[in-house]
């Protein structure tokens, strides 16, 4: 429903033709597609697409309205920070059943309560790889860890304040982390009640 305070979005245009398609690389992980498409005026471009599977992420809060995070080291850019269990949708698996696996995997944790809250575009301008993002309520400890070789990663509760006190300092500078605590925190989980 559109209304002056819930505007919809633009009408779309119309997409541009693809003229050429060839796959550059391609592995179990991503890969890297260039395509020539045609544009409005006639002229021909190149878009170099990335291709990487959907994936999920999940906010995972106790009972107690606290919520668990993770510290997590990232390869590419050497660094340890927090975020929330997230990861690739495994081939057969739904969103759903996707967030539920990853909250045990990386949390320990399992929730018997999980909402969808909006997901989003990580890197819309050279990917059509999509963030589906999970609200998972009462928390409670139920498996250990069953992390990959290559995860290293800490568990932490933090309460709400501390959390939102993350988000306000610009510290949690992963997208799948400070996009759906954000959504949280603004309650957008409250429609899908």
């Amino acid at each position: 429903m559109t209304t002056e305070h819930n505007p919809a979005n633009p009408e779309p245009f119309a997409p541009f033709p693809t003229e050429k398609s060839e796959q550059i690389y391609d592995s179990p992980w991503c890969g890297l597609r260039r395509d020539e498409v045609r544009l409005p005026n006639g002229n021909l471009q190149e878009y170099h697409v990335f291709e990487v599977s959907d994936a999920v992420a999940v906010v995972p809060v106790k009972v107690d309205g606290s919520l668990v995070m993770i510290g997590q080291y990232r390869y590419p850019h050497g660094k340890t920070h927090w975020e929330m269990p997230a990861g690739r949708i495994d081939e057969g698996e739904t969103p759903l059943e996707a967030a539920h696996r990853e909250l045990r995997e990386e949390t320990g944790h399992s929730s018997s309560k999980v909402i969808p809250l909006p997901g989003f575009y990580p890197t819309n301008g050279i990917s059509a790889h999509y963030a589906h993002v999970f609200l998972a309520l009462d928390c409670v400890p139920t498996h250990e860890l069953n992390l990959d070789d290559a995860e290293q990663l800490i568990v932490r509760t933090f309460s709400q304040a501390q959390a939102e006190a993350l988000l306000d300092a610009g510290l949690l500078a992963d997208a799948f982390t400070a996009l759906p605590l954000m959504y949280y925190l603004r309650g957008a989980w409250k429609r899908n009640l």
